[in-house]
């Protein structure tokens, strides 16, 4: 059997991470550092978190820096990626990980003060984080290849009533951001797919006034617990690798089921 040619030629890989400080990022960016990859772990305020992620992987000799930066901001993003340029090099790999999340409400009592920065992160902040990607890794403009995952959330097939149905929209822009980029660019060496993870172990549900959420919900999943973000980062990692050579335009449910 031929072997499936490489996306790009063998080369240290770069990786940045949006929202990297912790949950499903943080496992996303040690489970990247022990694989070889050279990873940029951005963070908005978790500098501490952030650093000790840093450390971690550079105890393990693998390459790491952390990077302030607020995705909504138009120029905080251009200042990550070149960030990313001058210290680890040629950027190889994207993910799109960073969100927010707001207290649990009905769509009658949101105003559009949330609605603006609901979207402007997880909407407008992944839009411009692709962009700035594809800029630098797509044989258009003169780069070698390489690989965007999103994730995404169950919500956005679920709708999240009663709860947060604009996080979930927001998700849903996200899928179909995932869709219509891979097309966009898989003629330029670039792969775009997405994970949509389920009810997850992490402080998001903390900051939608609800810790206990993912017990209090895990009886509806067919395999009876929440996950854990490592079980994510796996996927992700799955499909960064040249194992996924051949998927672009995918959405990966890890949700036990659900």
């Amino acid at each position: 059997m031929d072997a499936v040619p490489n996306s790009t030629p063998k080369q240290l890989q770069v990786l940045i991470v949006t929202g990297g400080s912790r949950g499903i990022g943080a496992a996303t960016c040690l489970l990247a550092g022990r694989r070889g990859y050279a990873v940029c772990v951005n963070y908005r305020r978790g500098q501490k978190e952030a650093e000790e992620i840093v450390r971690s992987i550079e105890r393990k000799h693998g390459r790491a820096v952390a990077v302030q930066a607020d995705i909504s901001s138009e120029s905080d993003v251009v200042r990550l990626f070149e960030t990313v340029d001058r210290k680890l090099g040629r950027l190889s790999a994207l993910v799109n990980n960073a969100a927010t999340i707001d207290r649990q409400m009905r769509l009658d009592s949101m105003d559009a003060t949330r609605l603006h920065h609901m979207f402007a992160t997880n909407v407008v902040g992944t839009f411009l984080c692709s962009r700035e990607g594809v800029r630098r890794m797509s044989t258009r403009h003169g780069g070698v290849g390489g690989n965007i995952v999103n994730v995404s959330s169950a919500a956005a097939r679920l709708g999240s009533a009663g709860e947060y149905i604009d996080y979930a929209a927001s998700k849903g822009a996200v899928d179909t951001l995932t869709v219509g980029l891979a097309k966009e660019v898989a003629e330029e060496g670039i792969r775009v797919n997405a994970v949509r993870p389920g009810l997850i172990y992490t402080d998001l549900h903390a900051a939608g006034g609800e810790p206990e959420r993912v017990d209090r919900l895990k009886a509806a999943i067919p395999m009876k617990r929440g996950g854990q973000p490592e079980e994510v980062a796996s996927a992700i990692l799955w499909l960064l690798s040249e194992e996924a050579s051949y998927v672009t335009g995918t959405i990966l449910d890890v949700a036990g089921g659900r």
